[in-house]
This record gives C-alpha cells, sequence and structure tokens, in this order.
C-alpha cells in the first residue's frame, strides 16, 4: 500500500488525475453493485414467495380477485397485468360473475385469438421486466472495462515521460528512471484493485439475473397455458 502511495505522489498530473477518476468511478461502480445486489435478492426472494402462493390457488384468477395484487413489476406485475387484460376480454357480465365468484362463471371462454392477444400483453411485460433487471448492469459493465483501460494510458503516459526525462538527462541510469516508472505503473495497479471484484460481482449478479428470468419465463408459459385451458373454447 505504501508502494502504491508513494508512486500516486511521485506521479506526474496525468497520473494522478487518472487515479482520482478511477477512484470516482469505483465509487459509483460499487454503489450501482449494492444497489442491484439489494434488488435482486428482493425480487428473488418475491419471486419464490409469489410462485408458491400462485401454486395453491384453483384456477388462474383466484390469486388476482382475492388478494388484488398492487405491484407494477416482478412476477406480480405480470400476473396483474395478464388478469386485467384477461377480464378486460370477457363479456360485462360474464366478468361481474368471476369477480364475484358466482355460479355460471364457468361459461367465460374466448376465441383463440384473444388468447393471443392476452399473450402479447404478458409477452410484453415480461420484455419489460426482463429489461428492468438488466438496469444498472451496463454501468458495472462498462466501469469494469474503463477501469483497466485508464490505467494502462496512465502507464504508457508515465513511460513516455520517463523516457523524454531520461532522453533530456542524457542518462540510462536505472535509479533515475526507475522511480518514473514505478509511479507509472500505479494506474494499471489502481484499475486492476477496480476491475476485478468488479468482475466478479457482475459475474455473480449476472447468474442470479438468469435465474430470475428462467423463472419469469416459465411463469409467464405456465400462465397462459392455464388460461388457454381455462377460456379457450369459443370457436375460432
Amino acid at each position: 500500500m505504501s508502494s502504491l502511495i508513494n508512486g500516486f505522489l511521485g506521479s506526474n498530473l496525468m497520473g494522478q488525475a487518472i487515479v482520482l477518476a478511477q477512484l470516482l468511478l469505483s465509487v459509483v461502480m460499487f454503489a450501482a453493485i449494492i444497489g442491484k445486489w439489494k434488488e435482486l435478492v428482493f425480487v428473488g426472494m418475491s419471486t419464490r414467495r409469489f410462485l408458491r402462493d400462485f401454486a395453491s390457488c384453483r384456477d388462474v384468477l383466484e390469486y388476482y380477485l382475492q388478494r388484488r395484487p398492487t405491484a407494477l413489476n416482478g412476477l406480480e406485475g405480470i400476473y396483474k397485468e395478464t388478469c386485467e387484460r384477461l377480464l378486460k376480454m370477457l363479456t360485462p357480465d360474464v366478468r361481474s360473475l368471476l369477480v364475484g365468484r358466482q355460479s355460471g362463471a364457468e361459461a367465460a371462454a374466448l376465441t383463440a385469438r384473444e388468447i393471443e392477444l392476452i399473450r402479447g400483453t404478458c409477452e410484453h411485460i415480461l420484455d419489460e421486466e426482463e429489461i428492468r433487471l438488466d438496469h444498472g448492469m451496463g454501468i458495472i459493465s462498462a466501469i469494469v472495462a474503463a477501469a483497466p483501460m485508464l490505467g494502462l494510458l496512465g502507464t504508457v503516459w508515465g513511460v513516455l515521460d520517463a523516457f523524454a526525462e531520461m532522453g533530456t538527462a542524457g542518462s540510462a541510469n536505472l535509479a533515475t528512471i526507475a522511480p518514473s516508472i514505478s509511479a507509472a505503473l500505479v494506474t494499471t495497479v489502481v484499475g486492476l484493485l477496480i476491475a476485478i471484484p468488479g468482475t466478479c460481482f457482475f459475474t455473480n449478479m449476472q447468474g442470479k439475473i438468469r435465474n430470475i428470468s428462467a423463472d419469469i419465463e416459465g411463469f409467464a408459459d405456465e400462465l397462459m397455458g392455464r388460461i388457454a385451458c381455462e377460456f379457450q373454447g369459443r370457436g375460432a
């Protein structure tokens, strides 16, 4: 650590500016990582809870009619928007029977075209949810890639200055050039110290996102399958 501090203090203005920029980027990156990590943990827990509750329902609308979900995202958001689209497709009389859970609701039926319209709504909300899951990952990825590149730029710049000073002095004495080379390498070291943990966190969170995406895609398929089984039947 002392060598890094000494190298920073001994580097030129360009090198110090690059290190400060790298440190600023690292603050942004770790703030994004913490926020995204908390979000993914919450989404994962809510996804598992919703899947458990939905699996215990007797029909596709039971959860919606009993609990009136209000979530705008996640599995519950996909389910809510799809159910609302489904109810709008039904006639007012059948809709009132379904909402009241009264006898006669079994007469509800939809054409294949109406089922496809509902599927379109479900897939649209699903795409929005997957985009929301990826939100913020681009910032982390960009900083992970930029930090070592900035470090390489600072190192090359510092080496150029070191050789220019050596040429001006007319001497290739190692004791003269070594401090400058050491200071030039500081930016690369800082860049790697940022990129390595950033890559580890990014890869781990990408795995969590893939798992959640698989869950919501599977749920969307199951939801549309149950809707088709329960409501399709009034002809083509």
